[in-house]
């Protein structure tokens, strides 16, 4: 609840319908306007999948390269958004494709990335299902606009390349599946 800093005013100089406080006070009260108060921002789910694609013949992975603000390099695994009437596996595997070229199948469950940022004015929680994938087909490419390179990436060299380490823990859990599965 805010406060006015001034002193009370009531029956002096009040406006009409707001009893017991001046203008000032009134303005005060919307201290979320003000540009020297925090802001309080929209909070908003948005969920989204992907996932690590293997090629059955190399073994590697198709990862993606976003630039960030910094013009740095970030490497990941590729996800977006799961649009309407879509699974979070057929949005998987949507996604991979869009992004890599690279035409999946989903083998397993890998994890799901629970993670928070702050973006146009409101706050995002995000959720990301992620699924290991076998490469049926498709040719590496990086038409997306949102995707600056796209790679085979040998597994082993997985850890190393990828940015954050979320994804280089999945990268783990995928390992133990695909020996699971050899």
């Amino acid at each position: 609840m805010s406060t006015s800093r001034g002193r009370s005013s009531a029956g002096r100089g009040a406006e009409p319908g707001r009893e017991g406080r001046s203008a000032r006070a009134g303005r005060a009260g919307r201290a979320d306007r003000s540009p020297d108060r925090r802001r309080r921002l929209r909070t908003v789910d948005e969920t989204s999948a992907g996932g690590l694609v293997v090629h059955p013949g190399t073994g590697a992975a198709a990862l993606i390269g976003r630039l960030d603000r910094r013009g740095r390099l970030l490497w990941s695994l590729p996800k977006g958004h799961i649009e309407a009437g879509e699974t979070a596996e057929q949005a998987a595997v949507r996604e991979v494709q869009e992004e890599t070229g690279i035409i999946g199948e989903v083998l397993a469950p890998l994890g799901t990335i629970d993670f928070w940022f702050v973006a146009e004015d409101r706050r995002v929680h995000k959720t990301v299902h992620h699924y290991l994938m076998r490469a049926l087909g498709g040719e590496l490419c990086d038409e997306d606009v949102e995707v600056s390179e796209v790679a085979w990436v040998p597994l082993d060299e997985l850890e190393g390349r990828l940015a954050y380490a979320d994804e280089r823990r999945l990268i783990r859990h995928a390992a133990n599946l695909l020996e699971e599965t050899a």
